[in-house]
């Protein structure tokens, strides 16, 4: 599996072991400005990976509600499916960012290191809780 953490200057990215067991930090991709070109980028990662499925971060409100950001993730995420040959699904986001700067911050990671990183943890965060979870659909499924 591979997970994103989608951000305006930057996509994070986190893979699971090949059992779909344990989710590690991968790589931060960089916002072109273009993106197709990002989701290119994204379709590259997905091949060299062997990802069976794509797992998107969805920012929901703090009431589980569709904001503006959700809504904006969501379009972008269809966009996405389009060009990746895998099932791609959506799984709660809040709180990942927060999760993934308190464990750097408690690691020892600071200042401009914890910013290169925090983005590819929060994938993590959020693919871990996806293999954790109990809605954990198969690949083709469908979305959380």
């Amino acid at each position: 599996m591979l997970a994103l953490d989608l951000g305006s200057r930057r996509i994070g990215v986190a893979v699971s072991d090949p059992s779909g067991t344990i989710a590690s930090p991968h790589a931060v991709l960089e916002r072109t400005g273009d993106t197709r070109r990002d989701h290119r980028a994204v379709a590259d990662l997905v091949a060299e990976t062997g990802a069976e499925v794509v797992v998107v971060g969805l920012p929901l409100s703090m009431t589980g509600e569709r904001g503006p950001a959700a809504r904006a993730a969501a379009a972008e995420i269809t966009e996405l499916a389009a060009v990746l040959p895998v099932p791609v699904v959506t799984h709660d986001e809040r709180l990942t960012t927060i999760s993934a700067e308190r464990s750097l911050r408690g690691a020892g990671v600071r200042g401009a290191r914890r910013r290169e990183r925090v983005d590819k943890v929060a994938a993590a965060v959020i693919l871990q809780a996806w293999l954790d979870g109990p809605g954990r659909q198969a690949p083709g499924a469908g979305s959380a």
